[in-house]
């Protein structure tokens, strides 16, 4: 029951910044932070990642370096992350940077949000309807050299940081890749190229076994906003994947559901099984805002796909 509070605390002070964030900037005091570590500029490039095992779900580690499917007491979860279970993914190649803002802004000026067929039909209609046609965290000024755009940072507005991850709704992620020819990442992928190894052990976390620390990645409310994407390469995974922890959560195109065993807390029946409605998708990963102690492998985080406000980033796989 303590880790249920203090848990659901730290999502509602994570959920609390999306509403800070759409206050008027000129309502807020700025805040200092860190700096994010300089970087060479990172280059788009896919990496392969082998046929091999995934486990998704929490449970205690067995001899092999799986997680074992039984429950412990001693294992904190949330009613969703139960059981642990192995799935076998094919081969497939995966981005090893998120999208960056510099990638989506192609995307957009070559047509993406008019281009009905990248669309899905729920989609479509919330572009419509909504008359959505950037990103939520964009902003269009118009200059005398044509459209110029900037970025609704939490407290200040900034010219299009290029290098950042593009922030965006499920609806735009799975748009860009159709756009690109590829798609999002299902659960079980997103797990074998951020815990999987060359060898078939599976880590902790992408880096290792090691818990989270400041130089493996932008989380733990030690910022308020992005980083360039692959400013933290102590954070890569055995693949060489890079910010599968932090810097934004990643949408897969997994939709939320139950694990097999799947029981709802007593004390709070609704937590998940509320969300069991087949209308939002899988989140994984983390963003600056939040706790480390929820960067745990088996945590799932969930969201309705057009909800534009929400830290998520986005990497595409080919198969």
């Amino acid at each position: 029951m303590l880790h249920v509070a203090i848990e659901h605390r730290l999502m509602h002070a994570e959920t609390l910044s999306y509403m800070l964030h759409q206050l008027p900037i000129d309502r807020k005091f700025p805040q200092g932070g860190l700096m994010a570590p300089a970087t060479p500029p990172a280059k788009a490039y896919m990496v392969e990642i082998p046929a091999g095992m995934a486990t998704l779900g929490l449970g205690r580690r067995a001899d092999d370096g799986s997680l074992a499917s039984r429950a412990d007491d001693e294992l904190f979860g949330w009613d969703n992350e139960f059981a642990a279970h192995r799935v076998e993914v094919p081969k497939f190649r995966i981005d090893a940077h998120n999208v960056t803002n510099d990638e989506f802004l192609r995307f957009l000026n070559e047509g993406g949000y008019r281009d009905r067929r990248l669309w899905s039909d729920a989609g479509w209609e919330w572009l419509q309807s909504s008359g959505t046609t950037h990103p939520g965290f964009w902003i269009q000024r118009e200059s005398a050299g044509g459209n110029n755009w900037k970025y609704r940072g939490m407290f200040e507005e900034l010219p299009l940081p290029l290098d950042w991850p593009a922030y965006v709704s499920h609806a735009e992620a799975a748009a860009y890749a159709r756009w690109a020819g590829k798609e999002l990442p299902s659960e079980a992928e997103w797990h074998r190229a951020a815990m999987g190894t060359p060898s078939g052990r599976e880590r902790d976390f992408p880096w290792g076994d090691e818990a989270p620390d400041a130089c493996r990645g932008n989380f733990d409310f030690a910022r308020w906003d992005p980083t360039p994407v692959g400013a933290f390469p102590g954070g890569a995974s055995a693949f060489g994947v890079h910010d599968l922890v932090g810097n934004g959560w990643e949408w897969t195109r997994t939709r939320f559901a139950p694990f097999e065993g799947f029981e709802p807390f007593p004390f709070y029946p609704g937590y998940s099984a509320n969300f069991f409605d087949d209308k939002h998708y899988v989140m994984k990963g983390g963003s600056a805002r939040t706790a480390a102690c929820m960067l745990r492998r088996s945590f799932r985080n969930w969201f309705q796909p057009h909800y534009p406000f929400v830290y998520a980033s986005f990497r595409c796989v080919k198969h």
